[in-house]
């Protein structure tokens, strides 16, 4: 019996050497009660201080606990819960962000199709015009001159340019019509 007692795998503490069977079986109630308190679940409990204990195990002929070993064993075991619980967190915080994630990819695919939808039907109401009216529509918003500019530029009076840019939205009004919610649309979520 004593061979078997020497054997035993042992862990250092300032009171002495312990046999690590002894330590186990003094704090393990006491020490799942603990983690219970902080994980809220009797399994999880469990295994928290399980993982405890088998980290001692794999330090055990290293490990030189300084303070007491209920010390040591009721620090861990706050430790291990409180990683726990952190990573849970994470894993929530990022399962949130990937589910939001396809919604938000698929919504921006649909816009991207949607604005590309509604730049074809453009183009093709812009070319529709009438030349002189497109041309200063064009001159007005993408080139972004004013009235006067595009009057002087033309040669024609400020009065026919607006005109003809009042001709140039009703138009594009008129053929752009079906697509106005998908532009409201675009416009408030951008």
């Amino acid at each position: 019996m004593a061979t078997t007692e020497a054997r035993q795998p042992i862990v250092r503490t300032d009171f002495g050497l312990l046999r690590f069977e002894e330590v186990f079986k003094t704090h393990f109630k006491a020490l799942h009660a603990y983690a219970y308190t902080l994980v809220r679940e009797d399994m999880l409990a469990e295994e928290m201080v399980q993982q405890v204990f088998f980290k001692l195990w794999e330090k055990k002929d290293t490990l030189k606990i300084e303070s007491s070993a209920t010390a040591y064993l009721y620090r861990s075991v706050y430790h291990e819960c409180l990683n726990y619980l952190k990573h849970q967190k994470v894993k929530a915080a990022y399962q949130q962000y990937a589910k939001a994630m396809p919604e938000a990819a698929a919504g921006g695919a649909a816009q991207k199709i949607q604005l590309s939808e509604l730049q074809q039907h453009l183009n093709k109401a812009l070319s529709e015009l009438p030349e002189q009216c497109r041309t200063i529509f064009q001159m007005s918003r993408y080139e972004e001159l004013k009235y006067q500019e595009i009057a002087d530029r033309l040669g024609l009076s400020v009065k026919t340019i607006e005109n003809q840019m009042g001709k140039a939205l009703r138009l594009l009004r008129e053929k752009l019509k079906d697509f106005l919610p998908v532009l409201l649309l675009i416009l408030l979520n951008l």
